[in-house]
């Protein structure tokens, strides 16, 4: 062996020591999961059931960061550039896979700069109304929007989300006229849609379900191909005339990228345990939510799927987002 690849390989040999060393040592300070919408959304509410689990098991705080906007992005922005040490993780959903086919230019990559761990959770989507609009039906609420063109709003937690995506959809399938609003997370734009302000949304489950079954809005059919046992008797909008429609929201756990590889290893391992406890368990199914069950290499591969599934949606709809 040369001198120059026993250089190479001698500081390759003390680069993966450094690494296995530093992962039996990991974590030996708080983390950080950066969760890329506001408090009281859906994104929120999945991030802490989880961290305290993860805190308990690891034997640290996991700190939740909200930072919104952009439908997600600048969060994931944040996350993207901090430093990959198993310290900083992030909460990705759906919405990253849609995003690059919104955004004509995102300061992240989403499948380059990050390293999936697990999928944490995933739950559909909820077509609801508020009491003031006559509809009770999917086609109901059509024949309302064709005769009131341009005065339907439908609200999302930002450019890029899910709601906002699968608003797109469905004006693009039933070629309606409804416009969109945007807001910095789920819980305004609720609060929003219970006042009045605008007239639909379609919601991620557990922030809609409480309002459902509090009466306060009405649900008309779930976004996915299958019906929710949260929403006894309520249709997916396939049945209801929208054949193909079909959307599930999904959350994962993410990393910076070139996190070490044993630390990802142990966080899926620890998570896949936290979304078995009866706690968390009775938690999810109360909301709608099923617990997600992937490798990391699994789970590389459903966000590549995703991704070029969902790209191809918003372009077909027309969708965009600044």
């Amino acid at each position: 062996m040369n001198r120059k690849n026993f250089l190479r390989t001698a500081v390759a040999t003390l680069m993966l020591a450094a690494g296995v060393a530093s992962a039996a040592d990991w974590p030996a300070k708080p983390i950080t999961l950066v969760v890329p919408f506001v408090a009281g959304g859906t994104t929120d509410i999945v991030a802490r059931t989880v961290g305290q689990k993860l805190s308990e098991a690891l034997k640290q705080p996991v700190i939740i960061d909200n930072r919104g906007g952009a439908g997600g992005t600048v969060g994931a922005t944040i996350a993207a550039k901090a430093p990959a040490d198993g310290c900083t993780l992030f909460l990705a959903t759906i919405a990253h896979s849609i995003a690059p086919g919104l955004y004509k230019k995102l300061a992240y990559d989403f499948q380059r700069d990050f390293d999936p761990v697990a999928l944490v959770a995933s739950t559909p989507n909820v077509l609801i109304v508020n009491d003031k609009v006559p509809a009770k039906t999917v086609a109901e609420l059509v024949a309302y929007i064709k005769a009131n063109p341009g005065k339907v709003n439908f609200g999302s937690a930002g450019n890029g989300s899910t709601e906002h995506i699968s608003g797109e959809l469905f004006r693009s399938m039933t070629k309606t006229d409804i416009v969109h609003v945007p807001y910095k997370g789920g819980a305004p734009m609720m609060a929003d849609l219970m006042g009045g302000q605008i007239q639909m949304a379609i919601e991620t489950s557990p922030s809609a379900s409480p309002h459902v079954k509090a009466g306060k809005v009405h649900a008309l059919a779930v976004t996915t191909r299958t019906r929710s046992p949260a929403y006894p008797g309520v249709p997916t909008l396939d049945e209801a005339g929208l054949k193909g429609y079909d959307m599930t929201t999904w959350f994962a756990l993410m990393a910076p990228h070139g996190t070490p590889p044993e630390v990802v290893q142990r966080l899926n391992a620890e998570l896949a345990r936290a979304v078995q406890q009866p706690d968390v368990v009775k938690r999810f199914e109360e909301q709608g939510v099923t617990a997600g069950d992937m490798k990391p290499a699994e789970l590389a591969k459903f966000i590549a799927s995703e991704t070029t599934k969902w790209v191809k949606v918003a372009k077909e709809a027309g969708a965009t987002a600044e």
